[in-house]
This record gives structure tokens, C-alpha cells and sequence, in this order.
């Protein structure tokens, strides 16, 4: 058995290498005489530093006039004319394995403590496709997220998709945490793309927590790194998501935020020579958009269920990214900055969310019940700036008075701090008796 490996190993080793030279460096774009490459492969451009020498990793992303055009995953200061452009024939990969969980990582796949990587993790490509349409499991499972709100009035099937659209400062990062501490999922793999470096450890050490990290792999591009750094972020930590799953795992994948990802494969597009379309973005963002997203969900193995955040300009939910994200996904979270304004955390608009799955996963008892929900939530709002203003004269309409009477009870419902977790099973029963008696508690 052994011998046959090393054949194998044997015969895969290249007995040459292609080479070629820098030519010239406009803006983000590296472009080079060679060497003979295809589209995603990764190459190393030799630079000789004051110290020693050293290799940039970059990544072959085009082709002009016969030259390659490569973006690099690092800065490119040292790069100079006729520096050597090593050819390595292969796309980039990363190492996974259960020995990453508690490991916060970058796009690469190295420790951001600069700890050597545990010893048995498996190297994994980054870029897969999708799984086939017909080997996809229907589901029919929910998953625990813990929230209270999200269990019982937008409740998410295991390998469901779900974006969470918000404006910056509304409690997205928050959020997450919350889940992942609370989710009865098998581990989390998180991408944290574009965040602020001061960001990375308050989300880690604050709204992870150590009970969260212990059960997660974060993976991190900030947004002082490279585009295609940051592009990788999302693709490594999707492919350390599908290992899992392939491995009959129910992994809990988060991103945030997809918004990042598109802006880096703007910049990418843009320097590449691909003309601008809607607001800016070029017409390969919104080819990669799908392609990344439907990597996750179900396959024949395991499960993976997204959630993703999308940044929304102004809060405006029908910008280009939110607009094509929504539109990929199974359902949206839309969180609400009036509701944050008034105290109310998690401030998810119920009546604006939706969770394309839940009439398939619940039974009948929990459907009319958060229904029942939605509607005196929905009759109250409708008549609120009457009620306000004291133009509403109670017994006008008795669909009114008991929306009047059941709100405060019904925002009480949705209201749940950050430490507090709540079983789907408390939330589910909670829910059908606040919507039979008014009350929940």
C-alpha cells in the first residue's frame, strides 16, 4: 500500500517548472511575460529583500496580449521588473480537519497566533462546484438557533440559507454570536470578511465567547488586506464548511458579510479591465454571488446551514447586492435600525422577514400560531399613528383593541438579551400560548 502511494506521489511531481518575469504593476494588477499557467492557479514571484529572499503568493486572474495577469494575496512593495514568476500548475488549497476548531485562521489557512498548524488536518481545494440539484436532500429537519424570535416566527430548516440585511450598527455581529453560542448545530465555521482589525477579537473574545469559539473555526480577511485576500476568505471558509458536511456534519456557516466579498471582486473586475455595470459592480460579481452561495445547504452527507449578512447602503433593501443575494437565498432577516433606536434587541422587522421553509417544517399548531402573531402585529402597526394620536376611540374595532392589548406582550416575546438562551421547544410553546391567551410568560 505504501509503495503505491509513493508511486503515485512519484508520478505526480513535476520534472519541470514554467517560469516567467514581471513586465509591469499598475495598481492592483500584476502583469508578467509568462509563466504558462491557467485561470485560479496559484504563483510565486521570487523577490530578493534586504534580508533574504522570499516568495509572493499571487494568483493567476487574467490574460492580455499574451501575458498573465495575476493578483497578489499579499502587499507587492518589494516587487520589482524581472522579478521571477514561478508557475506551481495548481489552484490554492487549504488544510482541514477537527483539529482547527477553536483556531481563528486567515485565507490561507495559517493561525493568526502564529501557532504551527495541529499535526493530521487533510489539504482541501477552495473552489468547488455546487453540489448537483438531484442528489440534494429536501428539507425537513429545523435547526435550534437559540433566538427566540427566529425559532418560532421565522424558523430555518437544517442546510437553509438565510441572509440578515442591515445597516452598519444595527446588531448583526451581535446576532451571530448569539447563535453561534446557542445553536445546536455539530461546530460553526465563520468568515469574518472586511470586518476592522479592531473588530476580529471583540467579536471573538465578546460575542463569541469562549463557549462559542470552542465549538467554531473563524476564518479572517480584514479589510486592510488585499481584494483577492479577502475573496479567498469566503471561498476557504465555505470549502472548511463543506469538508464537514461531506464528513455527515450539521455545520452552521456565517458570513460577514457578503456585501465585502462583492466590493473585493469589484475592485478585482475593475482592475482586470471588466467594464462597470450596476452602481459600480462589474458583471463577474454577480456571477460569482450564486456560484459561492449555493455551495452551501444539503447534500447526500451532512447539511449546511448559511447565514449571511448583507451590508445594506442607506437601508436600502433593493440595492444590486441585497437585491441579487435575496433573490439566491431561502428567506431574510431584515433588521430594522428604528426597532434598535427603541431598544429592541434582536431588532429583526418580523413583518418585513421571511423564512421561505417554515410552512414545511412546522406543524399545523405553530402555523396558525405565528401567523395569528403576524397579523395583530400587523394590525397594530397599520393603526398606530391613530392610536398615537388618539384619533382611534377603543371598541371602534375589535381586531384593534386586541392588537392594542396584546402588543406590548407580543414585543416582550420578540425582546431577548444576549445571555439568555431559549430551547425551539420553550420557544414554540411560548408562542401558541401568547397567541391563545394574550400571554406568554
Amino acid at each position: 500500500m505504501k509503495a503505491a502511494k509513493l508511486v503515485n506521489y512519484i508520478s505526480e511531481i513535476h520534472t519541470f517548472k514554467h517560469y516567467g518575469k514581471v513586465k509591469r504593476v499598475i495598481g492592483l494588477m500584476i502583469e508578467s511575460l509568462g509563466p504558462k499557467s491557467s485561470i485560479g492557479d496559484v504563483c510565486y514571484i521570487h523577490v530578493e529583500t534586504k534580508q533574504n529572499p522570499k516568495k509572493i503568493l499571487a494568483e493567476v486572474v487574467g490574460f492580455r496580449d499574451g501575458n498573465v495577469i495575476l493578483m497578489p494575496y499579499t502587499n507587492i512593495q518589494e516587487i520589482s521588473p524581472g522579478s521571477l514568476v514561478e508557475a506551481t500548475g495548481k489552484p490554492m488549497q487549504v488544510k482541514a480537519g477537527p483539529q482547527l476548531l477553536g483556531k481563528t485562521i486567515d485565507p490561507l489557512g495559517n493561525p493568526l497566533d502564529s501557532s504551527p498548524l495541529p499535526a493530521g488536518l487533510k489539504s482541501i481545494p477552495i473552489d468547488r462546484m455546487p453540489p448537483n440539484p438531484l442528489m440534494r436532500p429536501p428539507i425537513r429537519e429545523p435547526i435550534e438557533l437559540g433566538v427566540r424570535a427566529i425559532d418560532s416566527l421565522l424558523t430555518v430548516g437544517k442546510g437553509q440559507r438565510i441572509g440578515i440585511f442591515a445597516g452598519s450598527g444595527v446588531g448583526k455581529s451581535t446576532l451571530l454570536g448569539m447563535i453561534a453560542r446557542n445553536t445546536n448545530a455539530d461546530l460553526n465555521v465563520i468568515a469574518l470578511i472586511g470586518e476592522r482589525g479592531r473588530e476580529v477579537r471583540e467579536f471573538i473574545e465578546r460575542d463569541l465567547g469562549p463557549e462559542g469559539l470552542k465549538k467554531s473555526i473563524v476564518v479572517v480577511a480584514t479589510s486592510d488586506q488585499p481584494a483577492l485576500m479577502r475573496i479567498k476568505g469566503a471561498y476557504t471558509a465555505t470549502a472548511i464548511a463543506e469538508y464537514f458536511r461531506d464528513r455527515g456534519m450539521d455545520v452552521m456557516f456565517m458570513m460577514d458579510s457578503v456585501t465585502r466579498v462583492a466590493m473585493a471582486q469589484r475592485e478585482v473586475g475593475l482592475a482586470t479591465g471588466e467594464p462597470p455595470a450596476t452602481k459600480g459592480y462589474t458583471p463577474s460579481v454577480f456571477a460569482i454571488l450564486p456560484k459561492l452561495l449555493e455551495r452551501t445547504g444539503t447534500n447526500e452527507s451532512g447539511t449546511i446551514t448559511g447565514i449571511y449578512t448583507v451590508l445594506v447602503d442607506a437601508d436600502d433593501l433593493n440595492e444590486p447586492i441585497a437585491d441579487t443575494v435575496r433573490g439566491i437565498l431561502d428567506g431574510h432577516f431584515v433588521l430594522d435600525r428604528d426597532l434598535a433606536n427603541k431598544g429592541q434587541y434582536p431588532a429583526i422587522n418580523i413583518l418585513k422577514s421571511v423564512s421561505r421553509l417554515m410552512g414545511q417544517l412546522v406543524d399545523d399548531a405553530h402555523k396558525k400560531a405565528a401567523e395569528k402573531i403576524r397579523e395583530q402585529l400587523s394590525t397594530y402597526l397599520n393603526s398606530e399613528d391613530l392610536i398615537n394620536i388618539g384619533a382611534y376611540k377603543p371598541g371602534a374595532s375589535k381586531e384593534i383593541d386586541e392588537a392594542i392589548e396584546r402588543y406590548p406582550k407580543i414585543i416582550s416575546f420578540i425582546k431577548q438579551s444576549t445571555g439568555q438562551k431559549c430551547s425551539m421547544e420553550e420557544s414554540t410553546q411560548a408562542l401558541i400560548q401568547l397567541a391563545e391567551t394574550g400571554d406568554w410568560a
